[in-house]
């Protein structure tokens, strides 16, 4: 009987100790009357090759699930999961863009400054991903086991249990209306390099030259009095334009709804961005002479070469921003 009592072990030592002496008494008693009379070694296998893994005997006995979250969790856990995550990732980096940005010294190195953001940037963004990951995790673990239910069908993500009409509430969305993760994170980026290069345009922008084999940046382009004149506007925007990628990852297509919302930013950015270009103090005067000078160019011809090709490329943009989503959102099955 060594097999039977090292299995008898094997099942115990797994339960709580309150079960262990009467689980033993009835697992022994009913391999006793598994077992043929004058049995052998070969019986005894049989009959615990017959009762299984004491693993999975003894979870039985336990009933607990032997996996972290279960089928019926499952679905619900790893949509929440892939809802989550993007988000708090998406709010951490524009967190970490706005510190540095107000905590910024007009003697620290603009260099150091960029890296400083894409390098806090992405290990905030892991950090909070992982914490998300964590307590999502734990609550799911825990609602498993406290769960008594033994139906183990998948639940839908209002935690009920799926019908037919469900269905009503589900509509396939085609690849081409559909808004990836990734397009969302570019313009959520673009945002965060803009916001950079708008408030410090006067330390990025602007005429670079080869000094003692290193290039120097010699002469900004733009007037930064005329830009901080205007930051609060801008602000403004930009806070819609956040608010508006944010919606776009909940959403995750193309609505009408959102072709017009589009419509609307586009509309008021565009107009700000062209106020801003066109005035007159908005370009350093030494940049025009010195750009001027370079390519033969009088102020007559600057005005209408560069500063009217910059609106009519801002105008041109958005009015593709703007038809592209209307034509998405108008995309059917």
């Amino acid at each position: 009987m060594a097999l039977t009592d090292s299995y008898i072990h094997e099942v115990t030592r797994r339960l709580p100790e309150n079960m262990r002496t009467d689980i033993a008494l009835e697992l022994r008693s009913t391999i006793d009357d598994m077992l043929p009379d004058n049995f052998s070694e070969e019986d005894e296998k049989g009959v615990l090759n017959q009762l299984g893994n004491p693993v999975i005997l003894a979870n039985g006995y336990a009933d607990r699930p032997m996996h972290l979250i279960g089928p019926r969790y499952y679905d619900v856990y790893v949509t929440l999961l892939k809802m989550i995550v993007p988000i708090a990732a998406a709010i951490s980096l524009l967190s970490i863009v706005t510190k540095y940005i107000i905590s910024y010294k007009p003697n620290e190195a603009i260099l150091s400054f960029i890296l400083g953001i894409v390098g806090s940037g992405f290990v905030t963004m892991l950090e909070v991903g992982m914490a998300v990951f964590f307590w999502l995790t734990l609550i799911f673990a825990v609602a498993e086991r406290i769960n008594k239910d033994s139906d183990q069908q998948p639940l839908t993500f209002n935690l009920t249990k799926w019908t037919a009409d469900d269905l009503k509430h589900i509509v396939p969305i085609p690849k081409k209306k559909e808004i990836s993760k990734l397009s969302v994170f570019t313009n959520l980026m673009w945002i965060a390099i803009f916001t950079t290069l708008y408030f410090y345009a006067n330390q990025i922008v602007g005429i670079y030259m080869t000094i003692a084999d290193r290039l120097t940046f010699v002469m900004p382009a733009i007037n930064q009095e005329v830009l901080q004149f205007y930051g609060p506007f801008v602000i403004f925007v930009i806070v819609l334009a956040v608010i508006f990628e944010i919606y776009k990852l909940l959403k995750h297509q193309w609505t009408k709804r959102m072709a017009v919302m589009n419509l609307l930013l586009q509309t008021v950015s565009t107009v700000l961005s062209i106020v801003i270009i066109k005035n007159a103090n908005f370009l350093n005067p030494e940049f025009i002479t010195f750009i001027s000078e370079q390519f033969n160019l009088t102020n007559w011809q600057f005005n209408t070469w560069i500063i009217g090709g910059v609106v009519l490329t801002v105008i041109i943009s958005a009015i593709l921003g703007v038809y592209e989503g209307f034509k998405k959102a108008s995309i059917r099955l």
